[in-house]
């Protein structure tokens, strides 16, 4: 296993156990609106590895467990970190655009930058089968395609706690880095390229006629 992601995923599991256990801690560096439009940025980052619980803590390492190796086989090391802090920031900036007068609202959790590797991860080998809940078998580019709309209904209902805008900014930080790299999709596989913008550009067309 990559020593990179050994090193990421026991990031996580540290600062998130810090933050079980120091509540100080975890409302220092968690993600709010209000302070970080008040010049208190490095949330933005610091609350990508704080998590509410060990299950969501678990289930985001296993989601990354299961979809870098993918990345770094492809592109290599550097990108996979590269892949997962990009997409951990654009996850927070379109949080931060979308719930910007919203100065209560409040997340945590690495869930975009995990998206982004999941994201590039399909980009780069969308047909690869997942095992949906471990049983139902779906090729890779149907699942991020669903998983993106399903994520913009989460936004657009605000139905529950779930951060689907940082899913959302994270996804378009995996995909905007993945062809950045490998430009040569663009020709070589045009419909996955094509099919995988779909849900992004639903997504700025909403944002623009105010529907989310």
């Amino acid at each position: 296993m990559s020593i990179v992601l050994i090193a990421i995923i026991l990031l996580n599991v540290l600062v998130s156990f810090k933050g079980f256990n120091d509540i100080m801690f975890f409302r220092k560096y968690e993600f709010h609106i209000g302070s970080i439009r008040s010049g208190d940025q490095i949330r933005m980052f610091s609350s990508a590895f704080l998590h509410a619980d060990i299950s969501h803590l678990f289930f985001n390492m296993l989601t990354l467990f299961f979809f870098a190796p993918v990345v770094i086989a492809y592109m290599g090391e550097l990108s996979f970190v590269l892949v997962y802090f990009s997409s951990l920031i654009f996850g927070s900036l379109l949080t931060l655009m979308m719930h910007k007068d919203d100065y209560s609202y409040r997340a945590i959790g690495a869930s975009g930058a995990v998206t982004g590797v999941l994201y590039s991860a399909i980009l780069l080998q969308p047909n690869m089968m997942l095992g949906i809940f471990f049983v139902i078998p779906m090729p890779a580019y149907i699942f991020g395609i669903l998983y993106l709309l399903y994520s913009i209904y989460g936004m657009r209902a605000k139905n529950d706690n779930i951060g689907h805008t940082a899913h959302f900014g994270g996804a378009v930080g995996g995909y905007i880095f993945t062809l950045a790299k490998n430009p040569e999709m663009f020709t070589d596989n045009t419909l996955m390229v094509i099919l995988l913008t779909i849900p992004i550009i639903i997504l700025f067309i909403m944002a623009k006629l105010g529907k989310l």
